[in-house]
């Protein structure tokens, strides 16, 4: 079993390195047709298939990391966060091959492989030890709703990502309109966040390589009148990350000090008196810090808003391509969620807890997810939205996903939260 855990490992490095490097190959075959010497559309085609054999080649390393670890653990690796967004980054590519095979433009690696690249970086964050499944996920519909699910979310960030470069293309960065400077706004705040977790996966493997930790002893009372009787326990919390804000009702064990930081700044509000509560916040700073630091030296190094530095190197993309790209990735995706975020999860839920549905904030944020992509495509096919609304409503869109995938599972409790992280 050590054998092949090891081998899926290796598999998945093997894969996420493929897959930078394709991608830099798609940025050749896309932006750098105006420097060859080549016929363009020679030049692109050249590059584009190398991109295409490298990403097929990484695909097949990440497949290789997904049956392994499933062999090794005994079940489907989708069972907790870094199993669940590995999967979800392996979906993107087969849904950027599936559109390729539609399309046939590399300009679709252009902007598919660097989701999955931050996905799978945001995947390396989280604990990889294999762990057992609770009782609820031992059923043949976990893989049908969580695969088919994922599947869905990957044609959905696709259809960000080509959303994204619509507007990134289409907006008049150069213009001081109020209209076009609320746009450049919009456009240059989604880079922020895209940036801020970035920042984050950076940030946690930066202090994860120094060995950094801090502990801390956190008194939990439980909300029961017990007749004067102490019902508190005491928890032991342990950052990875130096503690600008420490739990709630909580004493320092130990203290690694941090550019002269030699205890926290200020403690969890009252409201957060969860084990994990104070700890999660001080992750949120720091993502929030590390992004904006990591933003402001990119300003400096192009002396100008992102968007606005993006922008001049997409000018001989077509916009209506990007906008069909959009608006298919997500008519294909939507179907395949609605079965396995809907309809195959409600099944789950009565053979594992009994109700259909509960209320429960993962399938709260599935439906707000699913009406939301509804409205998008009644707009779309209804009403006609096409070009920048139709793209805004599908960057929009994904950052709902994210939510739903990342903010429900590490922020509120529920019945999903055992896919956590440590």
């Amino acid at each position: 079993m050590n054998n092949l855990l090891d081998l899926s490992s290796n598999a998945f490095l093997i894969s996420f390195f493929l897959y930078c490097a394709a991608f830099i190959v798609y940025a050749i075959a896309i932006m750098g047709r105006k420097f060859s010497n080549r016929d363009p559309i020679v030049h692109v085609k050249k590059w584009g298939k190398i991109g295409l054999i490298t990403t097929s080649i990484a695909l097949v390393a990440q497949l290789i990391y997904f049956f392994t670890r499933w062999v090794g653990a005994g079940h489907i690796p989708v069972s907790n966060m870094y199993e669940f967004m590995s999967f979800l980054s392996m979906m993107v590519i087969i849904a950027f091959i599936v559109l390729f095979a539609i399309y046939k433009t590399p300009l679709l690696g252009l902007f598919a492989l660097p989701i999955t690249i931050i996905l799978m970086a945001y995947a390396a964050v989280f604990p990889q030890e294999v762990q057992p499944l609770v009782p609820s996920l031992q059923s043949i519909w976990l893989n049908i709703h969580v695969t088919l699910a994922a599947l869905g979310e990957s044609f959905f960030a696709v259809g960000f990502a080509a959303g994204l470069m619509y507007l990134l293309r289409t907006v008049k960065f150069d213009s001081s309109a109020k209209s076009d400077k609320k746009q450049q706004g919009w456009v240059e705040f989604t880079l922020i966040v895209i940036i801020i977790v970035i920042g984050f996966i950076g940030t946690v493997f930066a202090f994860r390589a120094s060995g950094y930790e801090a502990v801390f002893t956190q008194q939990e009372v439980a909300d029961v009148d017990t007749g004067g009787t102490d019902n508190s326990t005491i928890e032991k919390v342990i950052y990875h990350m130096p503690p600008i804000v420490a739990p709630y009702n909580s004493e320092t064990e130990s203290y690694t000090s941090f550019l002269g930081m030699k205890e926290p700044l200020f403690e969890a509000p009252s409201w957060m008196n969860g084990v994990n509560a104070g700890r999660k916040l001080n992750t949120v700073i720091w993502s929030v810090v590390s992004g904006l630091v990591l933003y402001g030296l990119l300003r400096l190094i192009v002396r100008k808003p992102l968007g606005r530095a993006i922008s001049p190197h997409l000018k001989d993309i077509d916009p209506d391509d990007l906008d069909e790209i959009s608006y298919r990735a997500i008519a294909i995706g939507f179907p395949i969620f609605t079965l396995g975020a809907l309809i195959f999860a409600m099944i789950w839920a009565e053979i594992a807890w009994g109700r259909f549905w509960g209320w429960d904030p993962k399938e709260v944020w599935a439906l707000i997810t699913w009406l939301y992509y509804s409205a998008y495509l009644h707009l779309r096919l209804s009403k006609g939205w096409q070009g920048r609304n139709s793209a805004w409503l599908a960057v929009i869109g994904f950052l709902i996903v994210m939510f739903t995938l990342v903010g429900v599972n590490l922020i509120i409790s529920g019945l999903h939260s055992y896919a956590g992280t440590e």
